[in-house]
């Protein structure tokens, strides 16, 4: 049930954090870094009594590393290479390009603050804010795609960002 497996990996999730050291994160290379947290999330996969298989409990860490380190939900959107853009209206409705198509995807936001949290890790990167004083902003993803996010009160509904990406192969 997809319910709970999102509140396991809630939990993992929160367990993960009380955990880290932070003195000693800071110390730590970004492999090595990854490599420690990893550890430290199958263990605590190990310690919660569940019946997954191989491939949740994969699926299951994979999430949780992509919540702690990158852009949470949007991290499997943006490791297709098929896909050009991605439109976030709100944190139930998603969408990507994909060879021209518009199609509505499965990928979700816990909520709106889970949205503004990723929004805001996105802006912080490249030393912008959004906020109710400064609610539209642009920016960069290390790979040079291209962020453009509105929270409220412009956005009426709830925060939405899109993300246009760009190919390997650039036109010459």
């Amino acid at each position: 049930d997809n319910t709970q497996f999102e509140n396991l990996k809630r939990r993992i999730h929160g367990k993960l954090v009380d955990k880290l050291d932070l003195n000693r994160v800071g110390e730590l290379e970004g492999d090595v870094l990854k490599r420690e947290i990893r550890r430290v999330v199958e263990h605590l996969c190990d310690s919660e009594d569940t019946l997954l298989n191989r491939r949740e409990r994969e699926r299951l860490i994979d999430e949780v590393l992509d919540e702690t380190f990158g852009l949470g939900p949007l991290e499997l959107l943006l490791k297709d290479p098929t896909i050009s853009d991605i439109m976030i209206n709100g944190p139930k409705d998603i969408y990507v390009e994909r060879r021209g198509c518009m199609e509505r995807t499965t990928v979700e936001f816990r909520d709106n603050g889970h949205l503004l949290q990723i929004i805001d890790r996105i802006v912080s990167k490249v030393g912008r804010r959004v906020d109710e004083t400064s609610p539209m902003v642009d920016a960069r993803l290390d790979d040079g795609s291209r962020v453009n996010a509105i929270i409220p009160p412009l956005a009426l509904d709830g925060a939405a960002m899109s993300i246009r990406r760009f190919g390997s192969n650039p036109l010459k």
